[in-house]
């Protein structure tokens, strides 16, 4: 009887443990939360889907017709925190709202310049449209025109993501 009530107490335990630990990870559902969330936090870089109650400013700040289902909405628009500011990205077919890419090498690039040598410009479907840089080939090698979009201070490409006032 005393081993049972020992399996139960660290059952239960357990189970309170991980209750407690995922309430960390979930985001507040209401705009006012989620305003108090971000200030409370400063920073969480993890991307998440809109809570309900955002998208009508989701809509607001990217201008989204009012026939577009909101479930489409919601699919492709993204909340994190930002200095202690809610901050808002709607993806599209071309719109990264993941951390950019920095690396001053692309493996992309450069299997486009062996097989396109000396090609004036390297398209995004080879660099990815992560990429803060354009790029071109000399020769075979890929080398970096210039930089193309900003970075915000956390790393994403900073004119994807819009601020919630």
């Amino acid at each position: 009887m005393r081993t049972t009530a020992k399996i139960r107490s660290i059952a239960t335990g357990l189970l309170v443990f991980c209750v407690a630990g995922s309430m960390m990870f979930c985001w507040p559902a209401s705009a006012q939360d989620m305003q108090a969330y971000c200030g409370k936090v400063g920073n969480d870089d993890r991307l998440q889907p809109v809570p309900a109650a955002l998208l009508p400013n989701a809509r607001r700040v990217f201008d989204v017709p009012a026939d577009m289902a909101a479930s489409h909405v919601k699919a492709a628009t993204s909340v994190r925190c930002m200095n202690g500011a809610v901050w808002l990205c709607n993806s599209g077919a071309n719109l990264i709202c993941g951390k950019a890419d920095v690396s001053r090498r692309s493996p992309g690039a450069d299997g486009f310049c062996k097989q396109n040598p000396d090609s004036i410009g390297v398209p995004m479907s080879a660099t990815g449209h992560a990429t803060v840089y354009d790029w071109k080939c000399v020769g075979r090698k890929a080398r970096i025109i210039g930089q193309i979009v900003q970075i915000d201070g956390r790393g994403f490409i900073a004119e994807n993501w819009k601020q919630l006032e």
